[in-house]
């Protein structure tokens, strides 16, 4: 069942080649703690340019290419469907109607290119983090970002009611708060990583993707009346992004 479901989450969150069919897709959407588990291969590959004994800019740009030819795109489409639904004057039906629609307008634009920037800029912050050839704290930092990141995720799905019949429904309608205590477990093999990056670091990027989750969540009850797919994939990435800068600031400060 757990690697069946494993399975499925690598199929639906990444392109990784990991085949699977409908019973996959059923056990994944039904184990909520399959998304930090996911994460923690996606940060783990995205993270090897960083051990690259390279230069930090060109270390960055491999860890962005790295990270969405292992991901796609389909958490950023989310993301810019989220921002045309945010800036969009309307009721809740306008707003759906909005994420709904293929087309994507000055808002998505605004919200896909400032995330980006933002998570570019993060990325020169982990690849000038430590040393290379060694478990540095850049690395560490990014793995813990992307597993807060599918965390967050998973509160969203575990805390969320549906916005609207759809993709979004098939994974928030199956689950409740009940699955969060698995998921936190998930989380801990990188919190024993702290050590390495000088202690609260891995903490306070961990706890990014719970805490945008939540703040989506807000969001998407007032102006949505609930969580759909797409709030699902921009949280990922809004909170990947938040993470790393937290992460870095936090592991420069200490």
């Amino acid at each position: 069942m757990v690697l069946s479901a494993i399975r499925g989450g690598l199929g639906f969150l990444t392109r990784l080649p990991v085949g699977g069919g409908e019973s996959e897709w059923d056990a994944f959407r039904r184990a909520p703690v399959t998304f930090p588990l996911v994460g923690y291969v996606v940060g783990g590959l995205a993270a090897l340019p960083l051990l690259l004994p390279l230069p930090v800019s060109t270390a960055a740009a491999l860890y962005l290419v790295t990270l969405y030819l292992v991901t796609g795109v389909t958490h950023a489409d989310g993301l810019a469907d989220l921002g045309d639904a945010a800036v969009v004057h309307g009721d809740t039906d306008r707003r759906l109607s909005v994420l709904k629609d293929s087309q994507t307008g000055v808002g998505g634009l605004l919200a896909l290119s400032l995330t980006l920037v933002v998570l570019g800029l993060g990325a020169f912050g982990l690849a000038g983090a430590g040393g290379r050839l060694a478990l540095t704290a850049g690395v560490v930092i990014a793995i813990a970002a992307e597993v807060g990141a599918k965390a967050g995720m998973a509160t969203l799905v575990c805390l969320g009611t549906p916005a609207h019949d759809g993709l979004g429904s098939a994974l928030v309608g199956e689950n409740d708060p009940s699955g969060l205590l698995a998921v936190a477990v998930a989380c801990l093999p990188v919190v024993a990583l702290a050590p390495l990056t000088g202690g609260p670091a891995v903490v306070a990027t961990l706890a990014c993707g719970p805490v945008v989750a939540l703040l989506v969540r807000s969001w998407g009850r007032t102006h949505l009346g609930g969580v759909s797919g797409d709030l699902i994939g921009a949280t990922n990435e809004l909170a990947r992004a938040t993470a790393i800068h937290v992460g870095v600031v936090t592991w420069t400060l200490w």
